[in-house]
């Protein structure tokens, strides 16, 4: 079986891929490629062996690819390994920071008692605000402004309870 004439090089390999002088991992690849090929009945023992002869003696990859072009899984380039990069190089991911806001909230919502709710309506504030700002950046704290909202509500529910009394025990009064 005569060989067939391959072009010097191939369009998947790059303009400068021929030339470049191949490695013992690059024939042994070449080989396995050709067993491939003759335990699939592709290649007959004549040629199998001038083949691997030939890659065992080829200085660059282009001759390597000559050998197994007609094969399949002969044209692919192997696949690009790159080394991990250390760990010492990878930019510091820092965890996610807890809002302002929400801690304000949650201490301004706990403050509520011994200032006889004076402080509510500043945490209602604050937790809405920081509930927003904890959604569309990410942050941490929801816990807290949810802490300083509830509260902080019950304060000023309570303030308005008592208005509401006083406003109608002073009508009743009169």
């Amino acid at each position: 079986m005569s060989q067939p004439h391959y072009p010097s090089w191939q369009p998947w390999q790059g303009p400068g891929a021929p030339s470049m002088l191949a490695s013992h991992a690059d024939r042994e690849r070449a080989v396995d490629v050709l067993r491939a090929g003759y335990g699939e009945g592709r290649l007959e023992h004549g040629e199998f062996e001038k083949r691997v002869g030939r890659a065992y003696a080829a200085r660059t990859v282009g001759e390597l690819a000559l050998l197994v072009a007609d094969l399949p899984q002969g044209p692919l380039p192997g696949p690009a390994s790159f080394a991990p990069v250390p760990a010492s190089f990878l930019p510091v991911s820092r965890p996610p920071r807890t809002n302002g806001k929400a801690v304000a909230a949650g201490v301004c919502g706990l403050l509520c008692v011994p200032t006889m709710g004076l402080t509510g309506i500043p945490a209602v504030v604050l937790g809405h605000v920081a509930r927003a700002e904890i959604r569309s950046r990410g942050e941490l704290g929801d816990g807290l402004a949810l802490t300083g909202l509830v509260l902080g509500w019950l304060s000023t529910a309570g303030w308005a309870l008592v208005l509401v009394l006083l406003t109608v025990v002073s009508v009743v009064a009169s």
